[in-house]
């Protein structure tokens, strides 16, 4: 009977769920493509929260600069910096041990170039642990994701809506309806595959669309609003476990009403306290 190797056996059978004595890597989410499994995203911006979906099995976890909005209290993603999400990636790294964790580059971060765009996510690769970063726009960064590539540093790319150019679009508004919109989406998801990106977010996009590109692509799209064809999905954690206060985007879908629980907790702390029934005895040392 052959036996396996200690690295044989480590390789996960499948994505989502799967155990191994190692991290998810980015020749895993290729194996998964090739075989048709499809597999989940979330975003984590703390060590605790990251830790629940790690043990959840997500394969993959996104430090987004959506921290902006739904953590650090900005309007848009736009006013995010590379200190910010350094401190927040190196936190979900240490509260995770078998997910590939993914984080962002910022607006102006790589908007210079690809000199600028090397430094950057070494600086996430170095000292927040990162296996991989992600970056905005198609063609216009084909450079970034060939430089930082060929330095060993996985790349993730995101077209489409992308957020940090909501200045520029004026809000956020579903992108490639039209032919002529289609074709340069299109173009731009071959422009990140042929740059080297071993996976590219499609956010905001026409389903049809969608999978056509998924289907013109050999590494896995990972869809936000993009229809059921991609071969992965993301959400925002705290728009799927519904922290989020207000309308959210008509592609989240809440799991939870985690906001309406949490508000309960606190406002029971407080009766408990105000009645004089908490700590108890049991709270309490003699």
């Amino acid at each position: 009977m052959t036996q396996l190797s200690p690295a044989q056996k480590s390789v996960p059978k499948t994505l989502y769920g799967g155990t191994s004595s190692r991290r998810i890597t980015v020749r895993d989410l290729a194996a998964a493509k090739e075989r048709g499994e499809k597999w989940p995203m979330l975003t984590a911006y703390d060590a605790m929260t990251a830790s629940v979906f790690d043990e959840a099995g997500i394969p993959v976890l996104l430090v987004g600069d959506s921290m902006g909005n739904c953590h650090l209290g900005y309007e848009t993603t736009v006013p995010v910096t590379m200190d910010e999400i350094a401190i927040l990636a190196a936190a979900v790294v240490r509260g995770t041990k078998r997910t590939l964790v993914v984080g962002d580059l910022p607006f102006g971060a790589y908007q210079e170039g690809p000199v600028q765009a090397l430094r950057n996510a070494t600086r996430l690769v170095k000292e927040a642990g990162v296996g991989a970063v992600k970056l905005e726009g198609g063609e216009r960064s084909a450079g970034q994701v060939e430089l930082l590539v060929s330095s060993g540093i996985p790349v993730m790319a995101h077209v489409g809506l992308t957020p940090q150019s909501v200045n520029a679009f004026g809000g956020y508004p579903v992108q490639g309806r039209g032919e002529e919109a289609a074709q340069q989406l299109l173009r731009d998801a071959k422009a990140v595959q042929d740059a080297g990106a071993f996976a590219v977010v499609l956010e905001a996009v026409p389903a049809e669309l969608a999978a056509e590109v998924t289907r013109s692509l050999h590494i896995p799209t990972v869809g936000i609003g993009a229809g059921l064809d991609c071969d992965a999905q993301v959400l925002v954690w705290t728009d799927m476990a519904g922290m989020t206060a207000g309308r959210v985007p008509k592609f989240v879908k809440q799991y939870l009403q985690l906001r309406e629980l949490l508000g309960g907790a606190a406002k029971a702390f407080a009766e408990d306290v105000i009645g004089g029934t908490f700590p108890a005895e049991e709270h309490t040392f003699h």
